[in-house]
This record gives C-alpha cells, sequence and structure tokens, in this order.
C-alpha cells in the first residue's frame, strides 16, 4: 500500500530523534544482548547488495531530507526488501509510522532496529520515548536498565530510571542509582541532598546525616556546605547542632550571606523575635550582601507578613530603610514599587519607579508603569518627558513613540509628532503588530490635515487602511476630511458607514457619517443618524450641535433647526457662518473647509 505522507508538515518529522542516527555503517558482526544474553546474528549481503541497499537507503534519505515523503518511505520499504532486517531503514520507517500515528506498527520496526542494532544508543533511546510514550513504564524500565550497562558513559538512561524508580518509590534501587552518578560525576550538594532525601523517606536518620557531614568532610574549606548541614540539621530540629555550624561559619566569614541568613531562620524557628528582627536588619541594611540575596529575603518578609495577615507598616518601613542606602541594582527598588501597587498606593510608588529608572533606564516595566499613571491622569507632559527618554534607552519599543506621538498632538506640536512617527517606522520591523504601524500612519495623516496638506494627510491614511483596513479612527478622519472638501463623497461614506457599524453608539462617528450623507443631499437619512449621535453623547460638541441645526433645517424644521444653531453658539463655536445662520434663519454653506478637528477616538 502506498502512503500517502506530504500532506504532513516537514515540522511533524522532525519530531524524530537525529536523523543521522541511523545511517551507520553496517558490516558482518556478532553482538550479545546484555540483558537477554541472546546472540545476534547480523544478516550478511555480498558486496553488490549491500552497495545497493546502501544506495536506496542514501536515496530515501535525500527524499526525506525534500520533504518527498511519499517517495522516501516507497524507498525505505525497498531497503528492507533487499535487507529485511536492517536497522538503518526500520529505524527510519519507525518514524513514518510515528508519523502516521501508527503507534503499533512503530514500536515493532524500532525494537527491530534495536535488537539488530544493540550497540546504537539513539536507537535505543528512541525506543524508550516511545515506551514512555505510550506509558508502558515495564518495558522502558527494563530497556534502561539495559542501556545502563551497554552505555556506561551515558547519563541519561540513569536519569530516566531515577524518575521511574522514585515515582515508583524504589528507594533502594534509587540509592544505587545516586552511588553510580556520584562514582562518575564526583560527590555533590545535589546528589547528596538526594541521597539525604531518600534516606529520611526511608526513615534512616542515621544514614541521612551522615550524608550531608560526609558532604562536609569532602569540601572542608567550602562553608557553604556546613551552612548546608546546619539547615539540615534546623529543618530536623537539631537546634543546637545548628547554632554551632552557624557560629563557626560567621566566625570565619562575618559577613556570610548564607549564615547570615540561616541564623535569621534559627531565630525564626526558636521563638526569638527580636533577634530575628536584628538579624533581618543586619542581612537587609549590610553592604557586603549580595542583592539577590537581599532581595529573597524581601520576597519571604512579604510571603510571611501575608500569611499572618498583618498590614503593611513594617514591610515599608523595610524598604524605606533598604532605599536609603546607595546601590546600582534596581531590583530592589522595583519589587518595592511592585509591593506599593499590590497595596493600591500608586502615588506613593511614582517616585520609586523614578529612582528604578535613573538606575536602569532600559527597564521597560517601570517605565509602562509610569507611563499608565501618566496617561490615566492626562498629565502630557510627564508622558513627554518618560517617552522622550524611552525612545533613547529602548529604541525598539514603538509604545514609547505612539504615546509620544499623542502627547505632542495634545500639546499642539505638530512637526514633533509628525518627526516622531515618522522615526518610528524606522524601526518597525516584520515581526512589528500591522495595527501599530497603522496607528502611527493615521497621526501622521492628522498632522499633514493640521498643517493644511490635503494629499499628504490622504496618502497616509492610505498607508494606514494598508496595514489594517479597520482602522476606525483612521476611517472616520479621512472619510470626514473628504467631507469638508466635498469630495470623494462616496468614498468617504463607505469608510464611515464601517465606523458606525463597528461604533454604533459613538456620537463622532455618527455625526461624521450624517454629516458626509447631508453632503450628499439624503437629509432624511442624514436626520435619523445625527438625532442617534445627539442621543448617543451627553456632552456634545458644539459642532455636531451646528450640524443637526443644518440638517434639520434642510428637512425643513426650521425653528429647531436655529434652536440647535443658538445652542451650538452658546457653547463656543468658532464657526464662521453660525450668526448669519441664526439672524437669516436659513442655512449657509461655509465657502471653506474647516481645519484642525480631530475627531480621532482614542
Amino acid at each position: 500500500m502506498r502512503y500517502k505522507l506530504n500532506k504532513w508538515l516537514g515540522t511533524i518529522l522532525a519530531i524524530c530523534l537525529l536523523m543521522s542516527c541511523g545511517m551507520v555503517r553496517e558490516g558482518n558482526r556478532t553482538k550479545i544482548s546484555a540483558s537477554t544474553t541472546t546472540i545476534v546474528m547480523a544478516d550478511t549481503l555480498a558486496p553488490a547488495l549491500q552497495r545497493k541497499y546502501n544506495y536506496f537507503f542514501l536515496e530515501a534519505v535525500r527524499m526525506k531530507t525534500q520533504q518527498k515523503y511519499d517517495a522516501a518511505f516507497d524507498l525505505l520499504q525497498h531497503c528492507l526488501r533487499i535487507r529485511p532486517n536492517a536497522p538503518s531503514a526500520l529505524f527510519e520507517l519507525s518514524q513514518f509510522y510515528m508519523a502516521l500515528k501508527q503507534e503499533e506498527q512503530a514500536v515493532i520496526s524500532l525494537e527491530k532496529a534495536v535488537h539488530y542494532a544493540p550497540d546504537n544508543y539513539w536507537y535505543a533511546q528512541g525506543l524508550v520515548n516511545l515506551y514512555l510514550q505510550q506509558q508502558n513504564t515495564e518495558k522502558a524500565t527494563v530497556l534502561l536498565e539495559d542501556m545502563t550497562i551497554r552505555f556506561p558513559d551515558k547519563l541519561d538512561p540513569i536519569y530516566n530510571l531515577l524518575d521511574i524508580y522514585n515515582r515508583q518509590q524504589l528507594y533502594d534501587k534509587v540509592l544505587v542509582l545516586l552511588n553510580r552518578l556520584e562514582e562518575k560525576l564526583g560527590k555533590s550538594e545535589q546528589i547528596s541532598m538526594e541521597k539525604f532525601r531518600i534516606y529520611l523517606q526511608q526513615d534512616d536518620r542515621k544514614n541521612a546525616f551522615r550524608e550531608i557531614e560526609s558532604l562536609v568532610s569532602e569540601y572542608p574549606n567550602d562553608l557553604r556546605y556546613q551552612v548546608v548541614l546546619g539547615d539540615v540539621y534546623l529543618d530536623n530540629n537539631k537546634t543546637e547542632e545548628a547554632y554551632t555550624l552557624y557560629q563557626k561559619v560567621l566566625t570565619e566569614e562575618p559577613d556570610n550571606a548564607m549564615a547570615l541568613y540561616s541564623m535569621a531562620s534559627y531565630y525564626e524557628k526558636t521563638g526569638q523575635k527580636e533577634l530575628y528582627n536584628q538579624q533581618l536588619d543586619t542581612i537587609l541594611l549590610n553592604k557586603k550582601v549580595e542583592p539577590a540575596t537581599k532581595l529573597e529575603v524581601m520576597r519571604r518578609l512579604i510571603v510571611q507578613n501575608e500569611q499572618a495577615g498583618q498590614d503593611s507598616t513594617r514591610i515599608i518601613t523595610l524598604f524605606d530603610r533598604i532605599m536609603e542606602q546607595e546601590s546600582d541594582d534596581a531590583n530592589m527598588p522595583m519589587l518595592y514599587a511592585q509591593y506599593l501597587l499590590s497595596k493600591g498606593m500608586n502615588k506613593q510608588s511614582i517616585p520609586v519607579l523614578n529612582k528604578v529608572l535613573d538606575i536602569d533606564p532600559t527597564n521597560t516595566a517601570a517605565r509602562m508603569t509610569l507611563l499608565g499613571e501618566a496617561v490615566r491622569s492626562e498629565d502630557y507632559q510627564e508622558i513627554i518627558r518618560l517617552c522622550e527618554a524611552g525612545v533613547e534607552a529602548n529604541p525598539d519599543m514603538l509604545e514609547f513613540y505612539f504615546y509620544l506621538a499623542i502627547a505632542y498632538n495634545q500639546a499642539e506640536r505638530t512637526d514633533d509628532a509628525l518627526a516622531i512617527c515618522q522615526k518610528a517606522l524606522t524601526h518597525v520591523t516584520k515581526d512589528s503588530k500591522k495595527e501599530v504601524v497603522s496607528d502611527f500612519y493615521a497621526i501622521i495623516g492628522d498632522a499633514w490635515h493640521t498643517k493644511d496638506k490635503n494629499e499628504e494627510a490622504y496618502a497616509a491614511y492610505d498607508s494606514a487602511l494598508v496595514y489594517n483596513p479597520n482602522n476606525i479612527g483612521a476611517l472616520n478622519n479621512y472619510a470626514y476630511y473628504l467631507s469638508l472638501e466635498r469630495k470623494n463623497l462616496d468614498k468617504a461614506e463607505e469608510m464611515s458607514y464601517k465606523t458606525v457599524k463597528a461604533e454604533p453608539q459613538n456620537a463622532t462617528y455618527l455625526d461624521t457619517y450624517a454629516w458626509i450623507l447631508f453632503e450628499k443631499e439624503n437629509y432624511v437619512q442624514a436626520r435619523l443618524y445625527i438625532d442617534q449621535a445627539m442621543k448617543s453623547d451627553e456632552e456634545k460638541s458644539a459642532e455636531v450641535v451646528e450640524h443637526c441645526g443644518d440638517i434639520y433645517y434642510m428637512v425643513n424644521e426650521v425653528e429647531q433647526a436655529v434652536k440647535y444653531w443658538q445652542q451650538a453658539l452658546d457653547m463656543g463655536s468658532d464657526s464662521e457662518t453660525l450668526k448669519q445662520k441664526i439672524k437669516q434663519r436659513k442655512y449657509i454653506r461655509e465657502p471653506e473647509k474647516r481645519l484642525n478637528k480631530n475627531e480621532c477616538k482614542e
């Protein structure tokens, strides 16, 4: 049967073990399996057939590399017709069967490959992985035990067995493997601590402590291991032994961070609260203690404080004392700021976050948090300060350019807004979000329109809509500015309708659509949309109200039109024709388009 494999992506087969592992030279040899002592005779091929096999096998590998899976599969089957027990072909076929979800056939092929090539580690490891994937722990264990003998230099089989034995609580076997690892790698804290844990599981406390003590004996000049032994004593209520070790270490190294921290744990465990607090101060205010150690202590204190249901006063006091010290590490003030924010103390976090930026201007988390506060309070000068420094420290962070452009617009710094958007576009990559790129072009369009360069503005809006056809702000402004020029009204209507459909309660978008309909002399429908705009916006702009009057006049409701015009005038409208409309009680078309209307809803 010919399998149709090309519909599978090449990545499916990427899960296979090293492809090249199957490409081994297979001469005539006799191998003895260590687990079964069964003699496996490799089949013998005449030189001509061997050359034929090698040719078709290498061709199969080439087809596989080119993702021509049908051809590769057929060639591998042809290889087995030449040499039925060829391990390399069996291994490669097993990978195809796995891709086809034919796990039973994959196991059969891989077992044969391992059987006929017992010295190939990668075949065996592949079979182990397949057994474990099928949760066939029994077969995996047998094979792994065999592999630890046949491949004594490989550590993965030992680690795999350790995991299985631990889950099966076969602790004697775990200890045997740990001892073997120790023979290969030498005595280490990791192995000794694991042996210590196993001995405790077996309730063998004597050997448990002896294991850590032997670690200290092995490395008498490494004070770290003495602290580890002290911690083991402390965790098992041998407080006197722990205290003796800690004091011994501190006598040799008074600023040993591990011993200082362990002494704090000792005071805490023995109920000496005052000494515990003093010890914490010794650690946190000690300039010789590494910042990472201080950070870990503060994190632990925060957790303990929360679990005890205590207020934040003690933690904040400690943080304030630490902040008084000069440091070039930004992690502690960042942790302090995060703690304040978690307590809802946003204002108090601001000077701390600024200290983070003083130490590390590239800290985007601190800058973005401060930026969020500035945006919420509409502090545009602070947004400008943060973002100007942000684009210098992190020139690839497009968010800083975006908020800076908006703040420049609010400050009526149109040229600066235009320049920063154009600079941002030089940092756009193929991975940049298209929506963000679209927004930059939309802001450029607004800026050009403010500068009365309409053609440049429309070109920018077109670019914005290429990157994001659903950029509502760009669609609205583009459509409105076209309507003010009374040109391309069909295009304007199409764009504006998209905004109304997307946000049917948005008064700005409703007003734009109503005005385009007005310019197209579709007055009845225009009234429907302007009425919705008036209802949707409690704080209506003078321009929307004036539009309402214009539309009502065109549907012959003159009294209501004059009323709306007067309301717009009272609201401070700067319309050139509004007073004439009220005086003459009729609609007067404005001679020129109005500029500087920024309707983009942020």
